[in-house]
């Protein structure tokens, strides 16, 4: 489940300075409009930030419903701090880290809520496929896409604007799925991540 990846780093370094604890949303979790980019990108409209923000904040309650509906079907609760952690991803189109996220719901709330309540609202999340981590930026982003669990997934993540575009294509799942069976291996999340410029940032470059 927002800032560049220097950001990101820059904000653990500041954390391993004060001594605070590093806490896990299970690290190693991934749980997992038409462009084509490899198959077919969710929407990542750069004409400006900000109008980008509001895409996807115009997709919440879609999503939302849809979480909402999927936790009534498999009988759990989407309580109001993991729907908060959830509106707030999908309030973004860059990636945020659960620190982030712990500074964001304080000043909404006027009261900093104990880290290990949004590690918990975040563990949900990605238990049930809500959102994603992006372990290259140890940071999270909302997943309205509703794409199935064992579906390849692969992030572009932009070192520029920070913005992340999730991608799909079947010939490569295909591909992957060869290269598995011959190796005779199982996977426990199917994820790739690559970093570099967006075609909005390198138009500028």
């Amino acid at each position: 489940m927002p800032s560049s990846r220097t950001g990101l780093r820059a904000g653990e370094a500041g954390r391993q300075a004060r001594g605070e604890p590093h806490t896990h949303a299970h690290d190693d979790a991934h749980i997992h409009d038409e462009a084509h980019v490899l198959g077919e990108v969710h929407g990542h409209d750069h004409a400006h930030d900000c109008d980008h923000a509001q895409t996807r904040a115009a997709q919440a309650p879609k999503a939302l419903a849809a979480a909402e509906a999927l936790c009534e079907r498999l009988g759990v609760r989407l309580t109001p701090i993991r729907r908060e952690v959830l509106e707030t991803l999908l309030a973004t189109h860059r990636p945020l880290g659960a620190y982030d996220l712990v500074e964001d719901l304080a000043r909404r709330h006027g009261r900093r809520m104990a880290p290990i309540t949004v590690y918990r609202a975040l563990d949900f999340l990605l238990e049930h496929g809500l959102i994603h981590k992006l372990a290259t930026q140890n940071a999270f982003v909302a997943c309205p896409h509703q794409h199935a669990a064992d579906e390849l997934v692969i992030f572009l993540i932009c070192e520029s604007c920070g913005g992340v575009d999730e991608v799909s294509s079947p010939e490569l799942s295909a591909a992957m799925q060869g290269i598995r069976r011959k190796a005779h291996f199982t996977p426990r999340a199917e994820v790739i991540e690559i970093t570099g410029l967006c075609g909005h940032c390198g138009a500028k470059a």
